[in-house]
């Protein structure tokens, strides 16, 4: 009487071909989820820098109407909601005056008494930045600011 072996379980080519298809995946999936999080990145600075673009209208539309003239403060972040205390309602602004140096800090660097230099540090240390000008305040040509666009800052 023959007794018959029954084996369970993978052989050692099948076992390879698996790990090369997750490999192959993997190599596939990782840049695109890195790609994703720059994405995520960029579109909430773009929700920020919208945010501190509406404030900066409503500022201005407060001023024309206590001032008769329209106009962007020196810093644009004074023109965000303020908490109790007195400070700006946007989590991670600081007030250093240096470029950000912390994952998901802002801050706003003077340049002088109309410009300056709004900057963010992303989770992955790369640095932006977009140069503000509040504008002409004084005489005939009185202007409100702008924002520049978005400008990475090297390493």
């Amino acid at each position: 009487m023959k007794k018959t072996i029954s084996q369970k379980g993978f052989t050692l080519i099948e076992l390879i071909i698996v790990m090369v298809i997750l490999g192959i995946m993997a190599a596939v999936a990782v840049p695109r989820y890195l790609d994703s999080i720059e994405n995520a990145e960029a579109s909430a600075e773009d929700a920020v820098i919208s945010a501190v673009h509406a404030g900066l209208k409503q500022a201005a539309n407060d001023s024309l109407y206590t001032n008769g003239r329209a106009s962007w403060p020196s810093n644009p972040f004074d023109a965000l909601s303020k908490t109790t205390d007195g400070l700006v309602d946007l989590a991670g602004y600081t007030l250093d005056g240096d470029l950000a140096d912390v994952d998901g800090e802002w801050t706003f660097i003077v340049t002088d008494a109309e410009n300056g230099t709004i900057t963010h540090q992303r989770a992955d240390n790369s640095r932006h930045t977009w140069d503000y000008n509040a504008g002409t305040q004084d005489g005939d040509g009185a202007e409100t600011g702008s924002i520049g666009p978005r400008v990475q800052v090297a390493p």
